[in-house]
């Protein structure tokens, strides 16, 4: 019985560090900008900026604070953002002020998600993605699911190594030997995600290489607005601000 519960682990081990390995070779492969198609950036928005060092929560926020600081949007301390001016000056403003409802006010947190699924800001992401400054969406969202699969196969080798223990304690023979080959799976998917930890981590970011030599070519402007897209809410110097967007 025990090797029914090792086979099981064996290949949920194979299979997840395989998918693992196939998306991380993807997106080890980042396409540069197609022939003929749009000149790559030379200098980035803040926008941009924000995108690729925080991705669409950092879009958001930047969004939040300038119109906040504008005074054509209430961005209250208790996490509340509340429409002045329902006349957004770009595409990005304009979804936000879609984001936040029909009654003008609704929580950060639930902006966010909002503002994540518009069209602006996929239209954002695809063109820095299109100039090989941001890493594809789908390469993300494949790394992403290789290591959660991974991480589950760990779960089940451990649910598995468990099973057959009980056995063990219950007379099965050579229940407690069996012990011994579910460190074979438990090694590879736990080698595995520590690999990917290191090695694959730099393909889950928003801004592949040729984004991040942009980012480190951007001035750190003395602006709130420019420290925020650069390094996130807890470069604002107003404490309300900083409350708001935790």
């Amino acid at each position: 019985m025990w090797m029914l519960f090792f086979l099981v682990a064996c290949v949920a081990a194979v299979v997840s560090c395989a998918r693992l390995c196939r998306a991380a070779i993807a997106a080890g492969a980042l396409p540069a900008a197609e022939p003929g198609g749009r000149a790559p950036v030379t200098g980035l928005g803040l926008y941009e900026t924000a995108f690729l060092s925080g991705g669409p929560r950092r879009v958001t926020d930047l969004t939040l604070v300038s119109m906040a600081g504008e005074q054509r949007l209430l961005l209250a301390h208790t996490g509340w953002a509340t429409v002045v001016d329902a006349e957004g000056r770009d595409d990005l403003e304009r979804s936000l002020i879609a984001s936040i409802g029909p009654g003008g006010q609704s929580p950060v947190a639930a902006i966010r998600v909002a503002h994540a699924a518009a069209g602006a800001l996929r239209a954002l992401g695809e063109r820095l993605a299109g100039d090989g400054l941001a890493v594809p969406a789908a390469a993300r969202e494949s790394v992403t699911a290789g290591i959660r699969q991974v991480r589950g196969a760990i779960v089940l080798n451990l649910l598995m190594a468990g099973a057959a223990l009980v056995l063990s304690a219950g007379g099965q023979p050579d229940g407690g030997k069996a012990q011994a080959w579910f460190a074979l799976p438990l090694l590879l998917t736990t080698g595995c995600w520590i690999i990917a930890r290191v090695e694959v981590h730099p393909y889950t970011r928003w801004a592949s290489p040729a984004g991040q030599d942009a980012l480190r070519a951007v001035p750190d402007g003395p602006g709130p607005l420019s420290a925020l897209a650069v390094r996130g809410p807890a470069a604002l110097l107003d404490p309300a601000q900083r409350a708001a967007l935790a």
